[in-house]
């Protein structure tokens, strides 16, 4: 006789599952798109505690500004390139329903003839409206993005973003501010460097400068200068020359309670190639501390290789490569002009900046310590 078959045997077992992350609320979301002359980029976040929350990320090497040193306009084929980015973007902000955004253009479109017409196009072809920043704002962003990497020791502050087309430079006086609130008083610029009605204390812009020499702007304008590291000190020379009318460039700064904040391409690079990271890696190299002794080392170790070694090093990367020197340059000028032990490096720009200055100025950041 045939055993008994147990009650339930042979049915297919309940899966467990994990629940499905909730998705975000639109209502809480914030977009910020920057448009520079060489990249397309986008971050969609909430805010969290006195930060924010990436829910969704967008970046594309587009090379909007190519040519336009040479011609005053963006090429056709620039143009091209830029929309197809901006309607993956479109896209990504339909997909999350995101209402609250900022979205803007840069160097490129400042400078170039023909920028009202690219910005019309791009309205009719994608739907979003881009707004071509003046210098100041953009200044005024790169350094409300690094407030979290502000130390509480610090007294005087330069920030420094080296873009495609520019270069901007803030210098920043913090003595009077309570140690603890540094960072936040950074924070509070985001409604302007002149800020007095605050009540709580402010950070003080001593001086700032944009200078019209990126790391695309400055390597076409020394392009025609075969040699390798005479075409890198040139361009050094040259980016310090433009430096005369920045105020604080005429004192000596004292190393004690200064700190440089640096935040582009160039020197998360250079952070890469000092740490010897064979994949980049957000998490070691966003503020990270070098020297100017281990800064000049990569720099020489890039001049080293020459154009050919550089192509093929992993750690510059190909949409890097033909950029590097030129943004190398401009670092070096500054390391020279103002030596530290406290460089600050920051994987963090415009897009962050934006989505800090939105959710501040609605208010829905906590104000504890980042």
């Amino acid at each position: 006789m045939a055993p008994k078959r147990p009650e339930g045997a042979g049915a297919f077992p309940k899966p467990v599952e994990s629940p499905a992350p909730r998705p975000p609320d639109p209502a809480q979301l914030y977009a910020a798109l920057d448009l520079g002359t060489n990249s397309c980029r986008m971050l969609i976040a909430q805010p969290k505690g006195s930060q924010f929350h990436v829910v969704d990320s967008f970046s594309k090497s587009v090379q909007l500004g190519q040519g336009l040193e040479r011609t005053g306009n963006l090429s056709r084929a620039s143009m091209a390139r830029t929309v197809q980015a901006l309607r993956i973007c479109q896209q990504k902000l339909k997909r999350h329903n995101v209402k609250r955004m900022r979205l803007i253009a840069t160097e490129a479109c400042r400078r170039a003839r023909n920028a009202q017409d690219f910005i019309r196009t791009v309205k009719r072809e994608t739907g979003l409206q881009l707004d071509i920043i003046l210098p100041e704002e953009e200044a005024r962003l790169a350094v409300i993005s690094c407030a979290p990497l502000v130390s509480t020791k610090t007294e005087q502050l330069l920030v420094v973003d080296i873009g495609g087309g520019s270069t901007e430079l803030v210098w920043i006086d913090l003595s009077r501010v309570p140690r603890r609130d540094r960072p936040r008083a950074i924070m509070r610029l985001h409604s302007g460097f002149h800020t007095t009605d605050s009540p709580f204390p402010t950070a003080k812009v001593v001086d700032w400068i944009s200078v019209p020499l990126g790391v695309a702007t400055l390597r076409d304008q020394f392009r025609d200068v075969e040699d390798d590291a005479a075409r890198f000190a040139l361009m050094s020379w040259f980016f310090e020359e433009n430096l005369a009318e920045f105020a604080p460039y005429k004192d000596e700064q004292a190393r004690a309670g200064f700190q440089i904040v640096g935040t582009s391409g160039t020197v998360t690079t250079v952070a890469a190639s000092h740490l010897g990271l064979k994949r980049y890696d957000r998490t070691k190299v966003d503020g990270l501390r070098m020297t100017s002794d281990q800064i000049d080392r990569v720099i020489q170790t890039y001049l080293r290789m020459g154009p050919g070694g550089r192509r093929r090093d992993p750690r510059i990367g190909q949409d890097r490569q033909a950029l590097i020197m030129s943004g190398a340059a401009i670092l070096q000028a500054m390391m020279r002009v103002w030596p530290t032990d406290r460089l600050s490096v920051a994987d963090r720009g415009l897009r962050e900046g934006l989505l800090y200055a939105q959710m501040s100025a609605d208010g829905v950041l906590e104000d504890g310590p980042f």
